[in-house]
């Protein structure tokens, strides 16, 4: 016999729902409970390593006749860089939450401020004593003027390319930067970040006709402090022609090329440089490359340069898969900074590019440059950290009041 009614349980859909007010709360372990250390990407950290290792040896090699007190005291600039770094690397989106963005520009302004006030070193205001220090306040507006720019145009993104008044407000910024490191004077450093700036924009969205008219309107300002300051078109002027001023403005750059020439394929070997015994100038800070490329040669130069490389394509790779607009910009900001001022500093060292007072980071014996560029990458390491990490659970020890008879 066929059945043709079939009981079937009916849902009561009369029934009040449990609210949420009696919802269970999430239990977790003490190991949950706990603060855990984030991650960080192991190889920028191998990166890393590899350079504070090879600066150091660099470092003592390159210098002459004061290697051992060079070295104590770069040693000590690192220790307090990884310190930095290492703190950075597990707290900077904490710390970034407490300090805003123009507050760190409000400081670095002051800082660019009093060095103007400070007695000159080599005929420029660039360095604040402390003590056992040296401050360059211009190494500390790179990073500050990074983490402004990016937390600006993370909140204008998509927004650049129709309407170009959102510029005013980073250009404004990074040209009252800018102007203060001139009056140090200092022209390499605006140089350069405005390169990283202007990166920065066009990985926003800004037009490509938009940063036309902004490079348009920079050209008269370079030129004015080319015109200007007569030092600096001498130095124009012996790089495009150092044989002729080998033994005035061309010097320097002309003692470079024997270092770099002198090295060969596979260089004299470490410590056995000729050119470091007071025959290049400023041979353990801004020149140190040349140096490299007298002790370790062409081939182990190219080792250096793709170490280089490989950060700077870890960076874009991290700034890429980043799912939050701020640590992408932020990490990419921090990654072309460290490029860029490398391959400058090698480039000039070399004679693609006229000299100017850049280090080369984490070789060049310095302590702000060392700390802050080393912050960069505590920074960078937290960013990354911060992505890969799985998210925390949602709290639900308290009643949503909002969502409780829904």
């Amino acid at each position: 016999m066929v059945k043709l009614f079939t009981k079937t349980k009916r849902k009561n859909i009369y029934a009040r729902r449990r609210p949420a007010l009696f919802k269970e709360p999430v239990r977790r372990t003490r190991a949950e409970e706990a603060w855990q250390p984030l991650k960080i990407d192991k190889r920028l950290a191998f990166i890393t390593f590899i350079f504070i290792c090879f600066g150091l040896i660099f470092t003592y090699s390159s210098s002459a006749f004061d290697s051992t007190s060079y070295f104590k005291r770069q040693v000590l600039f690192d220790t307090l860089g990884v310190a930095a770094a290492l703190f950075l690397s597990q707290t900077y989106l904490s710390l970034q939450r407490i300090f805003k963005p123009i507050w760190l520009m409000w400081g670095t302004w002051a800082l660019l401020l009093i060095v103007l006030f400070t007695e000159p070193i080599a005929n420029v205001h660039r360095w604040i004593n402390l003590g056992f220090f040296n401050l360059q306040p211009s190494e500390v507006a790179k990073v500050t003027l990074v983490i402004y720019v990016a937390d600006y145009l993370s909140n204008v993104q998509g927004k650049l390319a129709k309407n170009w008044k959102l510029l005013i407000k980073p250009l404004a910024v990074s040209a009252f930067t800018f102007a203060l490191m001139m009056k140090a004077p200092d022209l390499g450093t605006p140089m350069l970040m405005g390169a990283v700036v202007v990166l920065m924009l066009f990985v926003a969205g800004a037009s490509i006709k938009h940063l036309a008219v902004l490079f348009a309107l920079t050209v008269p300002v370079i030129l004015y402090q080319l015109i200007f300051y007569t030092y600096r078109l001498k130095r124009l002027l012996s790089f495009l022609n150092p044989e002729a001023q080998a033994g005035g403005a061309g010097y320097q750059l002309m003692q470079s090329f024997l270092a770099v020439g002198s090295g060969g394929w596979f260089g004299k070997g470490l410590g056995n440089s000729e050119l470091k015994l007071e025959y290049l100038p400023a041979a353990h800070t801004d020149f140190i490359f040349s140096i490299m490329c007298e002790e370790i040669g062409l081939i182990g130069v190219l080792v250096i340069i793709a170490f280089f490389c490989w950060l700077l394509s870890r960076g874009i790779g991290l700034a890429r898969v980043a799912k939050n607009g701020f640590n992408s910009l932020l990490i990419f900001g921090l990654t072309m900074t460290i490029s860029i001022q490398a391959f400058f500093n090698m480039a000039m060292a070399i004679g693609l590019l006229p000299t100017k007072g850049i280090p080369l980071p984490f070789f060049s014996y310095g302590g702000s440059s060392v700390i802050m560029t080393l912050a960069m990458i505590g920074i960078i390491l937290n960013l990354a950290a911060s992505e890969a990490a799985p998210k925390a659970r949602r709290q639900d020890d308290f009643t949503d009041y909002r969502n409780r008879n829904r």
